[in-house]
């Protein structure tokens, strides 16, 4: 199992002017973590002090599309190769 806190805190050691928000946005990016994984996650590691309360919804469904699954996020844009195309193929 992928660990967030293992990578939040592997990224805030070389990067220690960086935020806790800017680390753990870093740290999820891009690498398939659960929508609960990142809530649990971000409510123990992002300092509050790093966002305005009132902003939590909208940051929360921010970084769940930053962290989509990433195969989910490569392939963006392109048609699938399902039976569709193997129908289109055959005619």
């Amino acid at each position: 199992m992928k660990s967030i806190n293992r990578r939040f805190i592997n990224l805030q050691t070389k990067n220690p002017y960086w935020s806790s928000y800017t680390c753990f946005a870093e740290t999820i990016y891009d690498v398939g973590f659960s929508r609960q994984s990142i809530h649990n996650w971000f409510n123990k590691l992002v300092d509050k002090n790093d966002y305005a309360k009132e902003d939590k919804k909208a940051i929360m469904s921010f970084l769940e599309s930053l962290g989509k699954h990433p195969g989910i996020i490569k392939n963006r844009g392109k048609l699938p190769l399902g039976d569709v195309f193997k129908a289109e193929t055959t005619k």
